[in-house]
């Protein structure tokens, strides 16, 4: 994650360079981008869950971290947007075993206590997203390609820590024949429908995977056009936006859960989600943007307290292909949402003159830029309805 992180704040204004900083069309490509690496994502991460069901959770993971560094080398070298376009499919390809991770979380922690072991997933992204996008933006600062080549040197550095320090965690005995129906993306979807309650928290998953694709889509170019933030400026405020984030999943998630379950802390990290993206889309100024950082912050209370009421209606041999799933679910929004948001972005500031002529059909009498967070805010505020209903029978 600080890998990841720290090429966030650079690479959509890398593509912006491209196209000689034209804002609208650069939001168009990179939510094409988004696109491309969210369908792998979709391919690849139930294939990943069925493998590392199979033959266990470690080598999926250190071939996952190899690759990685191998694309952000592509991408360092990359001397135009074709290139760039490739090195996002290898990254996808390379970042599925996001599935397999959480199924070494379910394969070593009890089901009463997964909630606060997917909320320690959830502090370590925070703390990956307080240094990446800093470091990130410090970096791109004195060239926009350092990022990558620091970023694909973690990756390679975090294989090898891996190979000589992680324990296999799924024994040979709870492993599963390798099977198509199970590893492709379709297939491992199936499992969702299993169960009423686990349909319904997929669907709350949907959502929230979809409201989230908002902010790596548009964040940085949205806070460069409306406020006129550079790397640098964009990279300290998604520390902010980390720091935020691992205080809540890393010391709040846990007794907030044992206080009040599951149920409510999904809804209650749903509301909040909601609430803050209302904040980010109408905020006319960068310092009240900033304020919905905390409130944003408690949405990180959903997808783990979601993440355990999942795990509960599977057995101990379906976890990876539950996370699979999930990692599925979270790939078909990935491939809608980059697009959806920043076509929404273009259509909402395609009446500002300063663009060329050629993009007038992305124009709108009204100019909104925060139109895809309202949007987000709205997608939130649905899954948590579903969520209400889903899991009302099942008390807290």
């Amino acid at each position: 994650m600080l890998s990841f992180g720290i090429i966030i704040p650079v690479l959509p204004k890398l593509v912006e360079e491209f196209f000689s900083g034209d804002t609208a069309r650069a939001a168009v490509l990179y939510g094409l981008m988004g696109t491309a690496w969210a369908f792998m994502q979709f391919f690849c991460s139930p294939i990943q869950g069925a493998l590392s069901d199979r033959f266990g959770r470690r080598p999926v993971v250190l071939l996952s971290n190899l690759g990685l560094g191998l694309d952000y080398i592509v991408m360092a070298l990359a001397p135009n947007v074709v290139w760039l376009v490739v090195g996002r499919v290898i990254s996808g390809m390379a970042s599925s075993s996001f599935s397999t991770a959480g199924a070494y979380i379910a394969d070593v922690t009890p089901p009463e206590q997964r909630a606060a072991a997917f909320g320690k997933i959830g502090m370590v992204f925070g703390l990956g997203f307080i240094i990446g996008p800093a470091l990130g933006g410090w970096l791109g600062a004195i060239d926009p390609r350092l990022p990558f080549w620091g970023a694909a040197g973690l990756s390679l550095l975090n294989a090898c820590y891996g190979y000589f320090v992680l324990p296999e965690s799924l024994p040979t005995d709870k492993r599963m024949h390798f099977s198509w129906a199970r590893a492709n993306p379709v297939g491992s979807l199936v499992l969702l429908r299993s169960h009423h309650e686990l349909f319904g928290l997929a669907t709350v998953a949907f959502f929230g995977y979809l409201a989230h694709a908002v902010l790596p889509s548009v964040s940085v170019l949205y806070m460069g056009y409306r406020y006129g933030w550079g790397p640098a400026s964009v990279g300290l405020m998604m520390a902010g936006v980390g720091l935020a984030a691992m205080i809540v999943q890393g010391g709040l998630i846990r007794p907030i859960t044992g206080r009040i379950g599951e149920r409510r802390t999904l809804l209650l990290g749903l509301s909040c989600g909601a609430f803050g993206f209302s904040v980010y889309g109408i905020a006319p100024e960068g310092w009240i943007f900033c304020l919905g950082i905390p409130v944003m912050a408690f949405w990180g209370l959903a997808g783990p307290a979601n993440q355990a009421l999942m795990t509960r209606h599977i057995s101990s041999s379906e976890q990876g292909q539950l996370q699979g799933a999930i990692a599925g679910i979270n790939s078909m929004t990935g491939m809608i949402g980059p697009t959806l948001f920043t076509q929404t972005f273009a259509f909402f500031i395609g009446s500002n003159p300063s663009l060329s002529p050629q993009h007038s059909a992305l124009s709108t009498s009204v100019e909104f830029p925060g139109a895809p967070f309202v949007l987000a805010s709205l997608m939130l505020l649905s899954a948590a309805a579903i969520a209400w209903r889903t899991t009302k029978a099942g008390g807290p």
